[in-house]
């Protein structure tokens, strides 16, 4: 993971602590020679042949006019949710877009370990879910008559119910991407910001407890998707491993798709370290609509096949 010291213990063993966990009198493993002569060896067999994947800041190419291999993502997808623990990090954008059905498609059919996100998106889809509209716009995309309040209405709905499990419990939320997430014990973790409205009960408004909860989940995932989010995007792609351990003890590189209207949001997740992330400039509504139609071939593919001749 980035933004780590290797700590060297008193019983000679090496552990990755975050520079706010490290306390003075410990052995930090330091170097100063770029070509592994001294201090940090860089071991170059993981990463790209050709002497161009060791890790450098600023060189990711990114580009909407690229072509976007839905067919190997829903491959990969389909594979994550039979053999590991793909997480997903989305941003409101994916709610207010028409994704959200689609994202709960995803949540009820096993393809999320964890999901990661801010208040707002867990707002907005409990405003779907109560009162069919996001930030008081229609499906339709229209604002509706006093709809700037119901975000508010939604929020206070689920603070008097105690929890969003709760309100699920009491048929207050009867639909949407936190409804499947409690039908389906998938843990989710929602973080704060100073922005925030209401927020609801379950969001971690400290901001080190929220780091902690997201790594719990961080060190566990063999993939990752990234959709519509900068700052949880940037902040969980500091987390990842760039690597997953096999049972056998082979590695292979981490998945990891950011998704972004703006190209900028994509290479400024690739420029800070995650360089293995395969980025994907669209919007959210599409990009959650194709895969889903992929995952859906490529199930229907292998069911096919394993069907006796």
């Amino acid at each position: 993971r980035m933004d780590g010291a290797l700590v060297l213990d008193a019983q000679g063993e090496l552990w990755v602590r975050e520079g706010r966990r490290v306390r003075a009198g410990e052995r930090v493993v330091v170097g100063s020679a770029e070509d592994g002569s001294e201090g940090v060896f860089v071991n170059m067999a993981y990463l790209a042949t050709g002497g161009e994947g060791e890790f450098k800041f600023m060189t990711s190419e990114v580009s909407r006019e690229k072509p976007i291999d839905y067919a190997h993502m829903a491959r990969l997808l389909v594979e994550e949710r039979e053999r590991g623990y793909p997480i997903w990090v989305t941003g409101p954008a994916l709610v207010h877009s028409r994704a959200r059905m689609d994202m709960t498609w995803f949540v009820e059919n096993g393809f999320v370990g964890a999901l990661l996100a801010g208040n707002a998106v867990a707002v907005h889809d409990i405003e779907a879910s109560i009162y069919n509209t996001t930030l008081g716009m229609s499906g339709g995309g229209k604002a509706t008559s006093g709809g700037h309040g119901l975000h508010m209405r939604a929020i206070n709905r689920v603070r008097q119910a105690g929890s969003i499990a709760k309100a699920v419990e009491a048929g207050i939320i009867t639909n949407g991407i936190m409804h499947a997430c409690v039908k389906h014990q998938i843990p989710f973790v929602l973080t704060g910001s100073i922005r925030d409205d209401g927020p609801l009960p379950d969001v971690v408004t400290d901001n080190l407890a929220a780091q902690d909860a997201m790594r719990r989940h961080a060190v566990k995932a063999t993939m990752a998707v990234l959709v519509a989010t900068a700052l949880h995007a940037i902040a969980t792609g500091n987390m990842l491993p760039s690597f997953v351990t096999e049972a056998d003890g082979s590695l292979r590189e981490l998945p990891t798709i950011c998704v972004d209207s703006s190209e900028f949001v994509v290479s400024k997740l690739k420029d800070r370290g995650t360089h293995q992330a395969f980025g994907v400039v669209t919007n959210a509504q599409d990009f959650m609509h194709i895969l889903r139609l992929y995952v859906e071939r490529e199930l229907a593919s292998r069911a096919a096949a394993a069907k006796p001749a």
